[in-house]
């Protein structure tokens, strides 16, 4: 769906939380909105309805909101017209899907300011969180880059505790010093010229509060696109990776990284992340096999 916006993508001019409450108006006024003012925020998303209202709300008081959609259907654009009628600073940009780290890279390209946080739809800033973001001393040559702790959504058990295992990914980063890797078809690289230093304290709340037969759908997806990432740079997947890879992934979430301090909704969610790592494993396998195999 394209427009008259930069570089071939339509800028819209012109959501409210998941659950059908409506959203109220950025509080500018308040102490972190001032801090936070100076923070351009971006998205990308195609069919976020039920997810990215909740995400906006936490982005309360940033002054630039960038959000990058590659075909909506659902609703989404409205939801996103109703948060810009009560005067949020969203720009909306429409692009035809290109890859992860290419639209990525497009909507941060779309920045006004130095400072910028890669956020997606069914992640939100928890308020201390908020709070750390601040505080930090923006106006300092370094680091190049702060990164966040990420708290998954399990269902079935909620956010996992806090003695579980936390990811770290680099989040909020100088639009100078950062780039996407294009050459990535999945979890898009970000490379950083410079430090990149923790926030402590917050987290960043991934709510994927996704059925079974929709992350299988998911896992199957991601795992074609990562196969075939895989065998570009010459990996190649034989017997013992097959059997062991998916072992290793399962072990290392459930046990290592203590998911089974959340029951049986963390022995499922290390379960999908096996079977993810298993299907990338077979497809690179076929993937190698020769024309007489199926495509994958």
């Amino acid at each position: 769906m394209n427009g008259s916006g930069p570089n071939g993508s339509g800028e819209r001019p012109g959501v409210g939380r998941a659950g059908g409450s409506v959203a109220s108006a950025p509080a500018h006024t308040s102490s972190t909105a001032s801090a936070l003012g100076s923070v351009s925020a971006f998205i990308i998303c195609k069919n976020e309805r039920t997810a990215i209202g909740a995400c906006l709300d936490s982005l309360a008081g940033f002054g630039d909101v960038v959000i990058v959609d590659s075909g909506s259907t659902d609703g989404t654009l409205d939801l996103i017209d109703h948060y810009r009628s009560l005067g949020w600073p969203i720009r909306l940009f429409h692009r035809d899907w290109p890859g992860f780290a290419a639209q990525k890279q497009f909507a941060l390209e779309q920045c006004r300011n130095e400072w910028c946080l890669s956020i997606d739809c069914d992640e939100r800033l928890s308020d201390d969180l908020r709070q750390a973001m601040s505080r930090l001393p923006l106006d300092r040559p370094e680091p190049a880059a702060y990164s966040v702790g990420r708290r998954d959504w399990l269902p079935g058990y909620g956010y996992a505790p806090r003695l579980v295992h936390t990811h770290r990914h680099a989040r909020l980063f100088r639009r100078s010093r950062a780039r996407y890797d294009l050459s990535a078809l999945l979890h898009e690289g970000l490379v950083i010229d410079g430090s990149v230093v923790p926030i402590p304290a917050g987290r960043l709340l991934h709510f994927r509060n996704l059925s079974v037969g929709e992350e299988l759908a998911k896992a199957n997806a991601y795992a074609t696109l990562k196969a075939r990432q895989k065998r570009a740079s010459g990996e190649r997947a034989g017997p013992a990776r097959i059997v062991l890879r998916p072992l290793w992934r399962f072990a290392k979430i459930y046990l290592l990284q203590r998911y089974f301090l959340c029951g049986i909704p963390g022995f499922i969610y290390a379960a999908l992340l096996g079977i993810y790592v298993f299907l990338t494993e077979a497809k690179l396998y076929r993937l190698q096999g020769g024309a007489e195999l199926p495509e994958e």
